[in-house]
């Protein structure tokens, strides 16, 4: 059995994931750019369960940090490779700070997709191997002040959607799965508004807490579906087979 690698696991879905995974018995790599976080949710997690944990702390907005955290993981066999790791914004367009910007741009889209590749190119013949990338309701709805942050889960989706047709299409043994929260209590809002903090109760209308999402986390590892979805009004989750189009290319290459 090889291990879990889950990014942004400081807090929020990450933190709540390592804990769920944990208690079925998977050894772990834990990556954010907190070490002090990572190193209490180690001791949590090995207080409860007999699973060993690794944390690598790594600020994935700086690009070479990217391929030096996967080549840091060479030496461990992976089973499933859990990108969650990712962060908001909500401005208007043209009132948006470009720094951040950049830095959501290199996390939530280059860093993403050089960890999949990555890890597609390494496991995809290897039996019981999965990629789960978390997206965003938003990946599937723009939301009025937030077109930014939703266009990058919109790649997200779409990219992971058509990799799981990709890899099937091959006959890989890999399973790659796109995850799409809507409002999660976690630190999402509070960094995606630049402030302080931010009070989920009497504030939101409807949220799932960061636990229920990591559980319907792995109801998706454990499905066959692809997208695992939270319907923006009802708040009822689902499992369904990929949204987006998907079309064999049709020239030849010769």
């Amino acid at each position: 059995m090889g291990y879990t690698v889950i990014t942004g696991a400081s807090s929020g879905i990450g933190y709540e994931a390592a804990i769920a995974f944990a208690a079925r018995g998977k050894d772990l790599i834990l990556v954010a750019r907190r070490e002090e976080q990572l190193n209490d949710l180690k001791s949590t997690i090995q207080k409860d369960h007999d699973v060993d944990v690794v944390v690598r702390p790594t600020d994935l907005t700086v690009s070479e940090n990217v391929q030096a955290l996967y080549d840091d993981l060479s030496s461990y066999e992976l089973e499933t490779f859990v990108n969650n790791a990712g962060f908001g914004n909500f401005d208007p367009v043209a009132e948006q700070d470009l720094s951040k910007i950049q830095k959501m741009l290199r996390l939530n889209v280059e860093a993403l997709t050089i960890l999949s590749t990555l890890f597609v190119r390494d496991y995809e013949k290897k039996e019981g191997t999965q990629l789960l990338n978390i997206s965003s309701a938003g990946g599937y709805n723009i939301v009025g002040g937030a077109v930014t942050y939703c266009s990058t889960k919109f790649y997200v989706s779409a990219f992971t959607e058509g990799l799981a047709q990709e890899l099937q299409n091959k006959g890989a043994q890999m399973r790659a799965k796109v995850l799409a929260p809507a409002a999660t209590e976690t630190e999402f809002m509070k960094r995606s508004l630049d402030v302080e903090d931010v009070e989920y109760e009497g504030n939101v209308a409807k949220y799932h807490t960061a636990k229920e999402m990591a559980h319907f986390l792995l109801d998706l590892y454990d499905s066959e579906k692809v997208l695992g979805i939270v319907d923006g009004e009802t708040y009822e989750f689902h499992l369904k087979d990929p949204v987006y189009p998907y079309v064999e290319r049709s020239f030849s290459e010769e």
